[in-house]
């Protein structure tokens, strides 16, 4: 079965996977190939059925093939979206399962971590094939848990957005953060460590009060957490946060947050523009995780990764500059740049 995307891009390919004994259900979505094999995380997640399993599927590889072409990466976009069982399963059986579907596909698409999913999953996957990265980092080399990169690069993407918005850093401002999970949670750090005020919203309170005693935080509930009085707005949950809704609830004049897609529709990058909200492309903003699990592959130095990932700022800034120059909204500008590379073949890694 053969979709087109929603942007001016190829043709998305499905390798549906489906094993019983493993509890293994779900598919593998490859965007495009264009400039290397197809890389992107797997997700782990509970979905209605399997229509929404690969809506999400064909959502994520798309952003894939973008957010490698923006971050100059020898790789197109894929994803892998797994159904999680109802009942009871053997987690490694699962994952080795995957793991030799992804090895059947002969290096042409890559795995690694995603929402669900952990590095001991990648081991099991690592069991079956060896076209997988965030596994367990070497001294000295990328590889791990691709989290804090992510975190790390939305805070480089944010700093960026707040000096071109106001000419000024990020102390002092007020950054409301909805899903303080895994890179939500680092990026609190940052920000915190940066001299930011935070405010927070998640759907497990725990989550919450931990960052109330190491922050200070401020914590409301997920449907306020738009609304209030703020500086930016950062969403690092599942995407579709920026619903029209959210959008005209929305008091931060800067939006810049770690999760995929986050504009529920296309429209809402222009209405966004319209209301004076500077919206930093997510898939921009968040190229920190997909640069380490790149380099990981590549057998790449932690130096190397680092670099790259404070390279997001100045990437940013330049994508927010063409948009103001221009009078368009940010996201045009950054997905007709990633179009272009996706059009220049890179060597293959080795």
């Amino acid at each position: 079965m053969v979709a087109r995307a929603s942007r001016m891009t190829p043709p998305m390919e499905y390798v549906r996977l489906y094993d019983e004994a493993a509890g293994l259900d779900g598919v593998i979505a490859i965007h495009s190939t264009a400039r290397g094999p197809a890389a992107g995380g797997c997700r782990f997640w509970t979905y209605a059925d399997e229509s929404a399993a690969m809506a999400d599927a064909v959502r994520l590889a798309e952003g894939m093939s973008y957010k490698n072409a923006m971050a100059e990466l020898p790789f197109g976009g894929g994803k892998a979206v797994l159904r999680r069982p109802a009942g009871a399963f053997d987690r490694a059986a699962l994952f080795e399962a995957f793991g030799e579907a992804v090895e059947r596909l002969e290096g042409r698409y890559v795995t690694a971590e995603d929402v669900g999913t952990t590095v001991a999953d990648m081991e099991a996957i690592a069991r079956r094939t060896s076209h997988v990265a965030g596994r367990t980092a070497l001294p000295g080399r990328a590889g791990g848990d691709p989290s804090p990169w992510t975190a790390l690069g939305v805070f480089e993407a944010m700093r960026a957005a707040v000096a071109f918005q106001s000419g000024s850093t990020l102390s002092g401002k007020v950054v409301s953060v909805l899903g303080v999970g895994n890179v939500g949670a680092h990026l609190c750090e940052l920000l915190a460590e940066a001299g930011a005020e935070l405010v927070v919203a998640d759907i497990d309170p725990a989550r919450c009060a931990q960052m109330v005693e190491r922050h200070a935080a401020r914590v409301v509930s997920i449907d306020e957490i738009a609304g209030v009085a703020a500086d930016v707005f950062a969403p690092c949950a599942l995407g579709g946060a920026l619903d029209a809704a959210t959008v005209a609830a929305l008091q931060a004049r800067l939006v810049c947050g770690a999760a995929n897609n986050q504009l529920a529709s296309e429209d809402m990058a222009d209405v966004l523009l319209a209301r004076g909200v500077t919206y930093v492309p997510d898939y921009v903003a968040n190229a920190g995780g997909i640069i380490n699990v790149a380099a990981e592959y590549l057998r790449e130095s932690a130096d190397e990764v680092r670099q790259r990932v404070v390279g997001i700022g100045p990437r940013v800034a330049a994508v927010l500059e063409e948009a103001a120059r221009d009078g368009l909204a940010p996201s045009t500008v950054a997905d007709r740049t990633a179009e272009r590379l996706m059009q220049e073949r890179v060597a293959e890694p080795a």
